[in-house]
């Protein structure tokens, strides 16, 4: 019998992303199962290891290089793109980014844990180099070595997390004192969301100020809003329907002053003869409010080029210790600000 030689088929190489459609799974969640099994349920680790014995699937040389190279692409991460304070924290970003070779992916997470996670994944899956999360969480990047994450404008008490912000008790201080200086002795505060420590130190801020002045501070004019232009309405509603005195106002952004602002003009008060308004962040449009907006300037797109200089710093030098950043914020007076007269309680 003659026997026909036949050439062996080339095994065909597959991929992580073969593995992860077969497991049903992300290819993060594969990376995450290859590299760092401790972080996966032993059910999915499982399944993903049962379908790499079945397709043969090997991590060759290649590959190995491909986890090492650069994307040149880093998330930029915000809760709110509707937000106008982050709009030159992006652009300070984005300036960096673009003067090193690197482009910048924005993604909106709405404070959502899933989504958050979703883009980290991200890194752990060499889609993307590196992340600047501006909120106060970190999500967990499954990788090993120096996480390759900035935290701007806010910030996380982790000290292995670089951070950039400025110092919110001095600047909320700042703010109030000044109002103590013009005569005023009952300052309403509207204080942002008690889960971010930047509303807390705002809120300490005022607190030391107060006591600075030697006011007791009164927790009935105390209201808590959530950064948007109707919460800062809802304040002023509340203060005015409880019969509250007073003949200042702080709040702890300038969306909420805007809306404040909008609420007492609508009673018929005067700004400032009646009521003094100051705000935090000097957004581009604190500047024209009738009257323009006294408020805590942030250096903003500072904030975004330094966190980007961090960022670069750390992929070029994985050793590079963590430090947190401080800028300096400074209080612009403008027109919603003036002498103290008798104050308001209701309308």
């Amino acid at each position: 019998m003659q026997h026909t030689d036949v050439a062996p088929q080339p095994t065909r190489v597959r991929t992580v992303k073969e593995i992860a459609a077969i497991a049903n799974v992300s290819v993060a969640t594969v990376s995450r199962a290859l590299q760092r099994p401790e972080l996966v349920s032993e059910e999915t680790r499982e399944r993903i290891h049962a379908v790499v014995k079945r397709l043969g699937y090997t991590p060759n040389a290649m590959a190995r290089n491909l986890r090492t190279a650069r994307t040149r692409l880093i998330v930029a991460l915000l809760p709110d793109i509707t937000n106008p304070f982050f709009s030159e924290v992006i652009r300070g970003i984005e300036h960096v980014a673009y003067e090193n070779g690197y482009s910048v992916l924005l993604g909106e997470t709405q404070s959502n844990l899933v989504r958050e996670q979703a883009y980290a994944d991200m890194v752990a899956a060499r889609q993307a180099d590196g992340i600047i999360t501006m909120f106060h969480r970190v999500p967990p990047i499954p990788i090993d070595g120096r996480l390759p994450l900035v935290n701007a404008c806010e910030y996380v008490k982790d000290s292995a997390i670089s951070s950039v912000y400025v110092d919110n008790v001095a600047a909320a201080a700042a703010a109030v004192d000044y109002l103590v200086t013009l005569g005023h002795r009952d300052i309403a505060f509207v204080a942002g969301p008690a889960s971010s420590p930047i509303c807390v130190d705002r809120e300490q801020g005022y607190h030391l100020a107060l006591q600075r002045a030697g006011i007791a501070a009164d927790p009935a004019l105390t209201a808590v809003g959530d950064f948007s232009i109707e919460a800062g309405e809802r304040a002023v509603e509340l203060f005015l329907s409880q019969g509250r005195s007073f003949s200042a106002l702080f709040c702890s952004n300038d969306e909420m002053a805007i809306g404040a602002m909008r609420a007492l003009i609508s009673r018929g008060l005067r700004i400032p003869e009646d009521v003094s308004v100051v705000g935090f962040d000097d957004i581009r449009y604190s500047r024209y409010t009738s009257p323009p907006l006294t408020t805590v300037s942030q250096p903003k797109n500072a904030l975004g080029r330094e966190a980007m200089t961090m960022l670069i710093e750390i992929l070029n030098e994985p050793d590079v210790p963590p430090r947190k950043r401080v800028l300096s914020a400074e209080l612009v007076v403008r027109g919603s600000t003036g002498p103290a007269t008798r104050g308001v309680d209701s309308v």
